[in-house]
């Protein structure tokens, strides 16, 4: 099969040779997982094509961190999951003969060029449902070939989609479903359609159930005891020696009869169609992982390697993407445990102290109480709960410094459908209030100077309101 995504073989065979013609390579990457599995994926083909380099990682590629990187001794920067919108930036230093950048991404581009840049935008292809920066990487090891086709690697650019949101109207779509053809293919992937809730490989069947609240299924979500009745009213025996059994340890039979009264009991309880779609889906399984495990489910897989990186500990996440499953694996998971915890308690806060409404969006502002690296997962998350909305976009606020704020944004596709575009309103608003930002229509980020919060919230829904008009 040749490339998955045709439309980039040119910029990617570009940015092979620059990388086959470089001495050693500094490969810096962004830290979610999405930017973890770019960095696997990247490494790997690194690897294999005998090229030496060294992996960094940083929250945010501002000036700070690219003069940083340009004082380095590498002659070549490999930019996985971000690299685009900092273009400008990056372009004075290759002027000035700093180091000669390869820019491997899918956010937004700035107004500058490079002669290696591979960006599915540039080629008309949607970067935030489309094209992973993990898939851009993919299309990079492929044409890195050197006796490696690299189709294996599919597995993480196939987490890295998923774990950016862009299977979250149901499955992966565009150049993704390229990719997931050839993963099936490479028998690193099984694509299937089943339960589409998180947590189906590790979670007992009662949690696995409660916490369903973007669904709020009444008697079941949010309702630990509710989701325990439901269980015990059905003719199955789904508890074990140990307790009770997980999703993965049903057979199809059993399968079909707990989804069966989930959705009777969903219709009757009155939830919207569109909600009860969402409970079966495509599920995205990595066949040589162990069954059981949260590497064996691409939602869950992604969730591990947030909690890597977003607590500083992207080495983890990167070792665990490269095939560790000793020592990172088990530092991952206790990296998780704090991570579910944390998020856990950021959105009981979120659900407690409420939201305030503009006329076009919704926001908090977390203060100190919530890490910046995690409160737009938090905001997300608090989609749908309360008197929080998802008719409108989520803006949360978190303290980065004395000096600086964090914003982070969440949408939902069907906003993006009426037209809203985060990554355009959070830049533009960003910068009215001297600040910078930028990323998906349906996500995005933004830096700002403490105090002007106020000011950005007016900017963003003045913004938000002529775009959804």
């Amino acid at each position: 099969m040749g490339d998955p995504v045709p439309e980039l073989r040119a910029r990617a065979e570009r940015c092979a040779e620059a990388l086959r013609e470089a001495e050693s390579v500094l490969l810096a990457s962004h830290i979610d997982a999405d930017g973890l599995t770019s960095a696997g994926v990247a490494a790997q083909a690194l690897s294999r094509a005998g090229i030496d380099f060294e992996a960094t990682f940083a929250k945010q590629l501002d000036s700070e961190v690219i003069e940083a990187i340009a004082a380095s001794e590498y002659g070549t920067v490999l930019f996985t999951d971000f690299g685009s919108g900092q273009l400008d930036l990056i372009a004075e230093h290759e002027r000035a003969g700093a180091f000669t950048p390869v820019i491997c991404d899918h956010h937004q581009p700035a107004e500058a060029e490079t002669e290696c840049h591979l960006n599915p935008l540039l080629e008309g292809i949607n970067g935030a449902s489309e094209l992973s920066g993990a898939g851009a990487s993919y299309v990079l090891a492929r044409a890195m070939g050197n006796g490696h086709d690299n189709r294996d690697l599919a597995a993480l650019a196939v987490v890295g989609a998923v774990g950016d949101m862009q299977a979250s109207d149901g499955e992966l779509h565009g150049a993704n479903a390229g990719i997931v053809e050839e993963a099936v293919e490479a028998g690193v992937i099984d694509a299937g359609t089943d339960l589409a809730l998180y947590g189906t490989q590790t979670r007992p069947l009662p949690k696995l159930l409660e916490y369903t609240g973007d669904l709020g299924i009444p008697g079941i979500s949010n309702d630990a005891a509710g989701a325990i009745r439901f269980l015990d009213g059905l003719d199955l025996d789904l508890k074990g020696e140990e307790g009770w059994r997980c999703w993965v340890d049903l057979d199809g039979g059993e399968r079909r009869q707990v989804v069966s009264a989930l959705l009777r009991h969903a219709i009757s309880r009155g939830v919207p169609s569109e909600k009860i779609e969402t409970l079966v889906g495509t599920t995205y399984t990595l066949s040589a992982e162990e069954a059981g495990t949260e590497l064996r489910d691409a939602s869950e897989f992604s969730t591990l390697l947030n909690a890597t990186a977003r607590y500083d500990r992207a080495d983890v996440g990167l070792a665990v993407c490269l095939g560790d499953r000793d020592g990172a694996l088990s530092a991952a998971r206790k990296l998780l445990r704090e991570h579910r915890r944390n998020l856990s308690s950021g959105v009981r806060l979120v659900e407690e102290t409420g939201v305030t409404h503009e006329e076009h969006l919704q926001w908090f502002d977390a203060g100190t109480k919530i890490p910046d690296t995690i409160v737009g997962i938090v905001a997300g998350m608090a989609m749908g709960s309360g008197g929080i909305s998802y008719g409108k976009p989520i803006v949360a606020f978190a303290s980065k410094s004395e000096e600086e704020t964090k914003v982070s944004t969440r949408g939902t596709h069907g906003l993006v459908r009426r037209g809203l575009d985060l990554s355009a309103a959070v830049g533009e608003a960003a910068r009215e209030v001297e600040g910078d930002g930028g990323g998906h229509d349906v996500a995005a980020g933004a830096t700002i100077p403490t105090g002007r919060e106020r000011e950005f919230i007016e900017h963003l829904d003045r913004i938000i309101s002529e775009q959804l008009r």
